[in-house]
């Protein structure tokens, strides 16, 4: 994280003691997020900024199910909670102000992912048009391909910073790799959504290790992004 040292980093399953960890670490940086459970309980799809460049204005959270606002709920037959942590930051130098959202959604269940990413284009659609918007999130779902994809991407109008990238770096890595040796067969299911226009310079999966040991069973992706 020092060495590409983003502006803002979204993390998913991070829990409490771990994101206190990130964030002693990373003095530089604020952040915001909530456990599944609510309060400091279950994992968070936290979010962190920069505090030099940006202050938040709002932040929100609600659940994946078909009662969003209730602390925890599941309805779609997964066996773990899910939601979404979104925030509306102000860039301080310019007065600008854009939101993230950050997710993860089941594993398990494909009616669980089909129906938060419903959701999740159904909120996004209430954000008003001309605020730039970008969307992390493990989607544990295949890039390019599938319903999930198509419900963010066609759907709700959302570019893949990956495919707009004028540079890609490990394009070939999955970007899931459970603690083994990489497969490189082309799977993200870990994405960066943004709402055009957008111009994203570069991006890559970062698939270097740190004394012979990877710091999740996920590379990171990283895009770099301007909105106009």
């Amino acid at each position: 994280l020092q060495r590409e040292a983003p502006d803002i980093i979204g993390t998913q399953e991070g829990v409490y003691p771990q994101l206190r960890d990130i964030a002693a670490d990373l003095p530089d940086y604020e952040w915001i997020g909530l456990g599944r459970a609510g309060g400091s309980h279950d994992e968070f799809c936290a979010i962190f900024f920069r505090r030099d460049r940006f202050e938040p204005v709002a932040f929100d959270h609600f659940w994946l199910s078909d009662t969003p606002e209730v602390v925890g709920s599941m309805t779609w037959g997964n066996r773990y909670r899910r939601m979404v942590t979104w925030v509306r930051l102000r860039e301080r130098a310019s007065g600008r102000e854009f939101e993230v959202w950050n997710t993860h959604f089941d594993h398990e269940v494909d009616l669980a992912r089909e129906n938060s990413a419903l959701l999740l284009r159904e909120r996004l659609a209430k954000i008003e048009p001309a605020v730039p918007l970008i969307v992390l999130g493990d989607f544990n779902a295949p890039a390019g391909a599938g319903r999930v994809y198509e419900i963010l991407t066609a759907d709700a109008k959302l570019a893949d910073t990956w495919t707009l990238a004028r540079e890609r770096e490990n394009e070939d890595y999955n970007t899931f790799h459970d603690y083994q040796p990489p497969q490189r067969l082309g799977e993200r299911i870990d994405w960066i959504l943004a709402r055009p226009p957008v111009d994203v310079a570069r991006a890559a999966i970062v698939v270097r290790p740190k004394h012979g040991q990877m710091p999740s069973d996920h590379f990171p992706v990283i895009a770099e992004l301007r909105f106009p």
